[in-house]
């Protein structure tokens, strides 16, 4: 008997990878969350059904979400994670010796605890003696930090459970507070390929756009997320993604990358007309 597992994008949309072999389900006073070995992708952990990661394609999130920032600030010092319990985007910052602190909050141990087990490619870097591991809700966390941090990266879910409180204004407002005068936020923005998704992407552009004098958008493209296409927001108080990045600085420090380049870079922010368009209209 085959086994399959099936994500549903959308009513009318639906995503199956054959699988090998299920490894874990365990569940938290947050979520459900399960380890399957594909043939595919390799080893995956879906959060209530949700694919999170996966061994073949975790390269691409975790590099977009970390170096875009770093190669337009290198002097950026101490970050905060909201998320993140794979342990991918800390071992992308810990690239960078210039980085004093990561304060990566997460708010599921058992996140962690299965990435640590199932993924330890992933969560390589979480023992770093540069990085603090907490188990708390980044809302609450960064309530009332004032100047502390020079990146914050959002490293959520979507947008519901305990990722709904991720994309309000309340919570972009306190991240406002936290970051140092020059500081830089980065946070997936879902997919524009279904309008349900889109619809989020949209709106956390708009909100982010009321605080940060400079936001921009850029892509990737991620085979297991749906749509294979996924937007992320650069905003910042200071820096411009591409007017300031500071390309043969970052090459010269010869980062191991297996997606991003500075090439990349400078085109991912390069959207088609149909999502370009929306973003600036701020519409459907």
């Amino acid at each position: 008997m085959e086994l399959w597992y099936t994500e549903e994008h959308t009513e009318n949309v639906r995503f199956s990878l054959r699988v090998k072999e299920h490894l874990f389900s365990g569940e938290s006073e947050f979520q459900k969350l399960d380890i399957l070995d594909t043939y595919e992708y390799g080893k995956l952990m879906t959060l209530d059904g949700l694919v999170m990661v996966t061994e073949k394609d975790e390269f691409v999130y975790h590099d977009m979400i970390v170096h875009i920032p770093m190669a337009v600030n290198p002097d950026i010092k101490n970050v905060l994670v909201i998320g993140g319990g794979d342990g991918g985007t800390v071992r992308e910052l810990m690239k960078y010796p210039q980085i004093v602190h990561v304060d990566m909050v997460e708010i599921d141990k058992l996140v962690v605890d299965a990435a640590r087990k199932y993924f330890p490619g992933v969560s390589c870097e979480l023992d770093n003696p540069r990085v603090t591991v907490l188990y708390e809700d980044g809302i609450k966390f960064i309530q009332g930090k004032e100047n502390v941090y020079d990146l914050i990266l959002i490293d959520s879910t979507d947008p519901i459970g305990p990722g709904e409180g991720l994309f309000t204004t309340e919570f972009y407002h306190n991240c406002y507070q936290a970051l140092t005068e020059k500081g830089i936020l980065i946070n997936q923005n879902e997919t524009p390929v279904y309008e349900s998704f889109f619809e989020v992407g949209i709106s956390s552009n708009k909100k982010l756009k009321k605080m940060f004098p400079i936001v921009q958008v850029y892509q990737a493209n991620i085979p297991t997320y749906p749509g294979g296409y996924w937007l992320f927001n650069f905003a910042s108080k200071e820096f411009h993604p591409i007017h300031d990045l500071k390309e043969k600085e970052w090459n010269q420090a010869n980062i191991k990358t297996k997606y991003y380049n500075t090439e990349l870079h400078k085109g991912c922010f390069a959207l088609p007309n149909h999502v370009k368009e929306k973003i600036e209209d701020g519409t459907l």
